[in-house]
């Protein structure tokens, strides 16, 4: 008996981790693996679709499918959400790479807040934020207009995340330290979460390599601490990541037409999924001011599943097949309402 095709390949990179899933017509979980981060700048885009080839070939193997040869893919399509995936030329030239390898008959990429933005509605509609290591959004409309920011850091505007907040926390505190900045907390809690006595020895032991450079976004849940303790410096701070989320989605909103429409605005990333009270209170007060039916909900399901969606959509899969891919990961959709955090 011949083995019957999966459906949809489903890839989800970020730069820490790369997920897929294979999944059927029927939206069936076949196989999941996993590998490392995708990094196409740092790597080289074909050492990079080597690294989602040993998590598609994982998923292979739980599957119990053989690798594929000529005119014999993985799925009739490959669903890929990619970090660094931010341009469209990015999503062209990746695309190539990855539908070179056969994995699929017909392979479409996006940027990996689409995975989450799909992951989190139950059509593809409402706009997306996405605050972990940086920041980034996107939206989607039902006519198949999409909205999104470049988010390549500060030269296309992005302020935030939690790289960015670790830096702006530690300007500040060094700033406090030497006399050239106001007061804050920070210029004592930042040194201590490694030990250290003071933001000189802080500066140097960074500058220096002592403690590695990868290592200072262990400081933005400090932020949040110092900040949640009544320091203004650092309230401040969260208080504009605040405003860059709400600001991001409401322009993504307008762009698509839909601040008129009662549509979700799903949040996800590390600083949003740590549900810091006085960042989610914020944002709740802005999107309650700027969007009033905007839906808001904080993502907790793996984004790998919104790739999987995103596949079963351009299939135009049954019904069931959602209900069934949703199970299959033990995420139901709940759907929130009100500009308010459910």
């Amino acid at each position: 008996m011949g083995v019957t095709l999966p459906a949809v390949l489903a890839i989800d990179a970020g730069n820490s981790k790369t997920d897929a899933a294979l999944i059927a017509a029927d939206g069936t979980v076949l196989g999941t693996g996993r590998s490392g981060g995708f990094q196409p700048p740092r790597s080289g885009v074909e050492a990079a679709v080597d690294v989602l080839g040993q998590a598609v070939s994982a998923a292979a193997a739980a599957a119990g499918l053989p690798a594929p040869g000529p005119g014999s893919p993985y799925a009739a399509r490959v669903s890929a959400c990619l970090a660094n995936a931010d341009l469209a030329v990015e999503e062209q030239q990746l695309g190539e790479a990855i539908g070179a390898r056969g994995w699929g008959a017909a392979t479409e990429v996006r940027n990996d807040a689409f995975a989450v933005l799909r992951a989190g509605v139950d059509e593809p509609c409402g706009v997306a934020v996405v605050c972990g290591a940086g920041v980034n959004c996107v939206g989607m409309a039902p006519d198949g207009r999409t909205a999104r920011f470049p988010a390549l850091g500060r030269i296309s505007g992005d302020w935030g995340g939690g790289g960015g907040l670790a830096e702006e926390a530690l300007w500040f505190a060094a700033r406090a330290e030497d006399g050239r900045g106001e007061p804050t907390e920070l210029a004592r809690a930042l040194p201590a979460h490694f030990g250290l006595g003071s933001m000189y020895e802080l500066i140097e032991a960074l500058h220096l390599g002592r403690i590695p450079g990868g290592r200072r976004h262990e400081l933005a849940p400090v932020l949040f601490a110092v900040a949640a303790a009544g320091d203004p410096v650092a309230s401040a701070l969260v208080h504009r990541q605040a405003d860059e989320i709400t600001a991001m989605a409401t322009v993504a909103l307008r762009r698509l037409e839909l601040l008129d429409r009662e549509v979700p605005v799903v949040l996800g990333g590390s600083v949003l999924a740590a549900r810091h009270p006085q960042l989610d209170d914020r944002v709740a007060a802005g999107l309650a001011e700027r969007a009033p039916l905007a839906r808001i909900q904080v993502i907790t399901a793996p984004p790998v599943l919104g790739a999987a969606l995103l596949g079963l959509d351009s299939l135009g899969a049954a019904p069931s097949a959602y209900a069934n891919l949703r199970a299959g990961f033990g995420a139901p959709l709940t759907t929130p309402s009100g500009a308010r955090f459910d």
